[in-house]
């Protein structure tokens, strides 16, 4: 027993030796937690909101950054640079070349009545962005759930100002871009930091119920628009070449016309060119229209009996013996 234990035993040597490094190993478990609470590392497409005891202080860039340890300040890492979307009557359960997806727990999510009081099936997706993200931290309170909250508002409100039809078929891309330009609108009115990059309408169904009948009613309809594109082009096919043929024909009668009245001013013109001369000359135009008329006549004629003025005389130029012989 030694005097200085006042009859205590001695400590080990291991145990002495510990005592003695304690404050060492205080000193370094203190170091560890300062790093650990003040050294953070801020990937490229995030960027960092400090919190100093609760309170906004400032906006740390990408890259490594400290801040004051022992939850003196804390930060919220908020990917403004990566596009992030939210999943309306599916989930996607594993992403890749065959990308599954889940429906069963979801689809009171995509089950909306359109304006005409028919059921449809609609699954949508919305992409967006954090483009300011101290609005997105401080202005909502959870901003995400809000902006779900938003757009399944939005969607069924545009859905049910349309028919089922529309709906279905040719008013898909008009709902989806409908939907982003009112819930872009409400994120600026909000100011939750939130950027809509895009809305698709994913799947749109009716229920599993009345599918049958749809589908029957969309063959009809498919064959009813195959009907009228055949008609379309019998039109094409026939009408333009009546209206050819219409052309042509008009053509033909514009020149035919025109040839006709070309040669009545032609006539026209010889007549009065001729008016002309015989009001210079009647005397000797009487004569040339006489002349040139029997020259026209007479050979047309059998026969001919030729008498002076007086009718007294036969010219010995007829052959009246011929003439009774061959009668």
């Amino acid at each position: 027993m030694s005097n200085k234990n006042f009859g205590m035993p001695d400590l080990p040597p291991e145990i002495q030796m510990l005592k003695k490094h304690v404050w060492k190993i205080v000193i370094g478990l203190l170091v560890l937690l300062v790093a650990f609470t003040s050294v953070h590392t801020i990937a490229p497409e995030e960027e960092g909101v400090v919190l100093r005891l609760g309170k906004f202080d400032r906006v740390l860039p990408p890259g490594l950054n400290f801040i004051m340890p022992f939850g003196i300040e804390t930060i919220n890492k908020i990917p403004v640079q990566r596009q992030l979307k939210q999943e309306f009557g599916f989930r996607t359960v594993t992403a890749g070349q065959r990308t599954t997806y889940s429906k069963t727990p979801f689809t009171d999510e995509s089950i909306m009545l359109t304006g005409d009081l028919n059921i449809a099936d609609v699954e949508w997706v919305v992409q967006y962005r954090i483009e300011d993200s101290y609005n997105f931290l401080f202005r909502v309170r959870n901003a995400e759930e809000t902006l779900r909250v938003m757009s399944e508002s939005v969607v069924r409100k545009i859905v049910g100002d349309r028919t089922v039809n529309e709906v279905l078929t040719i008013g898909r891309q008009e709902i989806a871009t409908r939907a982003e330009e009112i819930l872009q609108a409400m994120c600026d009115e909000y100011e939750n930091g939130i950027r809509i990059d895009q809305i698709v309408l994913q799947d749109v169904n009716p229920p599993n119920e009345v599918k049958p009948a749809f589908n029957a009613v969309n063959q009809a309809q498919q064959e009813r628009e195959t009907l009228i594109n055949r008609a379309e082009s019998e039109y094409n096919r026939v009408v333009p070449r009546a209206r050819g043929e219409a052309r042509e024909m008009i053509q033909v009668a514009e020149g035919y016309a025109f040839n006709r009245v070309n040669d009545a001013l032609g006539e026209a013109n010889r007549f009065n060119s001729i008016f002309e001369e015989f009001v210079l000359a009647p005397e000797v135009t009487k004569r040339r229209i006489y002349l040139e008329t029997m020259e026209t006549i007479m050979p047309k004629l059998g026969n001919k009996i030729i008498v002076d003025e007086k009718g007294n005389n036969v010219l010995p130029l007829l052959n009246l013996e011929q003439t009774r012989g061959g009668n």
